[in-house]
């Protein structure tokens, strides 16, 4: 699929140079860092969504550790 982005002279010049450098095309790079952008997203959504996970147990984080240290 394609989509059209609008870049600055000084950004299409320096992707330019980017894609010489590296021996692709700038769809290649461009590709590359949309897909590096949604993996960060996804990345940063599941530590979101990962915080305060331990808000409605009734132990402590750090005891259950010790308990399960214990253990071993």
């Amino acid at each position: 699929m394609r989509a059209q982005v609008q870049l600055s002279a000084e950004e299409m010049a320096a992707l330019d140079r980017l894609a010489r450098e590296r021996k692709t095309s700038r769809s290649a790079l461009v590709s590359n860092a949309v897909k590096k952008l949604l993996a960060e997203e996804r990345a940063h959504d599941a530590r979101k969504a990962a915080f305060g996970a331990w808000k409605d147990r009734d132990i402590d984080g750090v005891d259950y550790q010790r308990r399960l240290r214990d253990e071993w």
